[in-house]
């Protein structure tokens, strides 16, 4: 669980360039990119959906770590699977079915994640551990980009990581929003070992320095 990947969001690259911005990733030595999915319901935001994932599918081969915002994402599935997708990531709080829905994606040959907001406690995912790949713990309440991290979530995060390790699980736990070079660095001291960057990454002068001072 020592391997650090670190999963630049696109949501925070110039929305007119996003080609330019999967170039700057690759030419990072990142090998993951975060698409945040904002549906205007689940969150107030609304962003983008499959059309520029497929459309940025076909300009790089980064590992696509797709992140549903939205309501009842079983419905958009196969949309993501046929745009690109290599993981997909949806919320606790916005679907009664969890465990069908991380069998969905399974079915589909991607690997499944699922998210909490900072409200929802860990607990509620013990039951689902067995069938996860990753654990999205939202550091800032979701919907909107440059937000300072809320540092009670990392509680949260090393429970999770806690119970990872007790019940000798192996899947990620990824950490999204206010993730810079110094909170990076507490939440990988948690247990975190996927760092979602938005602001961070995009503002950096020297990005592949900053991928390699993490994943190093």
């Amino acid at each position: 669980m020592n391997e650090i990947i670190v999963s630049p969001s696109i949501l925070s690259a110039d929305f007119a360039d996003f080609g330019g911005a999967v170039r700057e990733i690759d030419a990072s030595g990142a090998n993951w990119l975060h698409l945040d999915v904002m549906d205007g319901c689940f969150v107030p935001n609304l962003t983008f959906g499959p059309p520029l994932i497929r459309s940025l599918r076909r300009r790089t081969k980064a590992f696509f770590d797709v992140h549903l915002m939205i309501v009842n994402p079983g419905w958009h599935i196969k949309d993501f699977v046929d745009a690109g997708a290599n993981l997909i990531t949806f919320h606790y709080e916005a679907e009664n079915n969890p465990k069908k829905m991380l069998e969905d994606i399974k079915d589909y040959g991607l690997s499944c994640g699922i998210s909490i907001v900072p409200s929802t406690p860990v607990s509620v995912l013990e039951g689902l551990l067995p069938y996860i790949d990753l654990a999205l713990i939202m550091t800032v309440n979701p919907g909107y980009g440059g937000q300072p991290l809320i540092p009670e979530c990392l509680e949260k995060v090393e429970e999770l990581a806690h119970m990872r390790k007790n019940l000798g699980y192996s899947f990620k736990i990824s950490v999204d929003g206010g993730i810079n070079e110094v909170t990076a660095q507490n939440a990988i001291k948690a247990g975190a070992n996927v760092l979602v960057m938005g602001s961070a990454f995009f503002n950096s002068s020297n990005k592949s320095e900053l991928v390699a001072s993490l994943q190093g």
